[in-house]
């Protein structure tokens, strides 16, 4: 790897750890707002606002409405429903699971991203590296623990979300090359407001609602107005996730999927600050344990991506006069 190219890693690195700290307050204010309305409703407030927030503070910076101009429309649409499914399925799980609990759990999909790198994007990892892979998988049963009274059906949502969103990662660093953070970020946007348009006129009515389920009402629950104290709560997912994802693209542009994956986990701690202040979760000592694996698996992958950079340029043959 080379100096550039450790370089661009780096700011991947930092910028998919902003991208983490604004996802969290999307995540904690829609969990907030999950009992009330239903999840397309917050979809369409957050991504028409998240829209215009790209429109008048990206936009002018960026080259303007060429932004929209595209050769990849199929591509962009295909990642649009990768991460519209990510959502629909990573909320459907917070509206009953512990904040702490949904992040770990989703937090399978750096694991998948790096598998996925291999497969599709020909990145090598070694074996030190699938050993943390399979630590991190360790991390996430026993957050998780299949087969014990713990366990809820619904620990299968942010697991098929992971799914969606390697998939959304590894598709941003194949279009990366010829598209800008800024215009992958608005089709993304532009996805979800479709989307979540087409859900409310086919079940904001509520006549599918039938309170089975807590995940079920959240998806099927009748639209309302806010009050006038939550459009604030509704401007703040707005204008942070589309910080974040412009953030998280620019990362997957620039930085290698094996090197930035792993610094999503700083979304583990602060999901856990979230969960103590905001709903009173705590999570108990196998659950620490468990994300602390997690987290240690990932460090472990950063600090050998770095030793493997700095190996390489040492070895780097020295021109002489």
């Amino acid at each position: 790897m080379s100096v550039v190219s450790l370089r661009s890693n780096l700011f991947g690195a930092l910028a998919a750890t902003g991208a983490m700290a604004f996802f969290s307050v999307t995540d904690v204010t829609i969990k907030f707002l999950s009992g009330d309305y239903p999840l397309h409703e917050i979809v369409l407030f957050r991504s028409f606002i998240g829209f215009l927030t790209i429109l008048i503070f990206f936009l002018p910076f960026v080259g303007g409405f060429s932004v929209f101009r595209t050769k990849r429309l199929g591509m962009h649409l295909f990642r649009g429903m990768c991460v519209v499914l990510a959502n629909l399925f990573f909320f459907l799980g917070l509206a009953v699971l512990p904040l702490a609990e949904a992040v770990a759990i989703f937090f399978i999909s750096p694991l998948l991203i790096t598998v996925l790198s291999i497969i599709f994007l020909g990145e090598r990892v070694g074996p030190r590296r699938w050993l943390a892979i399979f630590a991190g998988l360790i991390g996430v049963m026993m957050i998780v623990r299949p087969g014990t009274e713990s366990f809820q059906i619904a620990s299968v949502l942010p697991m098929l979300a992971a799914f969606c969103y390697a998939m959304l990662s590894i598709l941003t660093r194949h279009i990366g090359g010829t598209e800008s953070a800024v215009t992958m970020t608005l089709y993304i946007q532009i996805s979800f407001v479709l989307v979540s348009v087409l859900m409310g006129l086919f079940l904001g009515g509520g006549q599918m609602d039938s309170d089975l389920h807590p995940s079920l009402s959240f998806l099927l629950r009748e639209w309302h107005l806010p009050q006038a104290w939550e459009y604030w709560l509704f401007l703040a997912i707005g204008v942070s996730n589309a910080i974040a994802g412009f953030l998280i693209s620019f990362a997957y542009r620039h930085g290698e999927a094996t090197f930035v994956a792993p610094f999503e986990y700083v979304a583990m701690p602060i999901s856990i600050l979230w969960g103590v202040v905001v709903f009173g979760e705590h999570p108990d000592m196998i659950g620490f344990a468990g994300i602390a694996l997690i987290m240690a698996s990932g460090l472990f992958m950063v600090y050998r991506d770095i030793q493997t950079s700095q190996q390489k340029i040492a070895k780097r043959p020295r021109f002489r006069r």
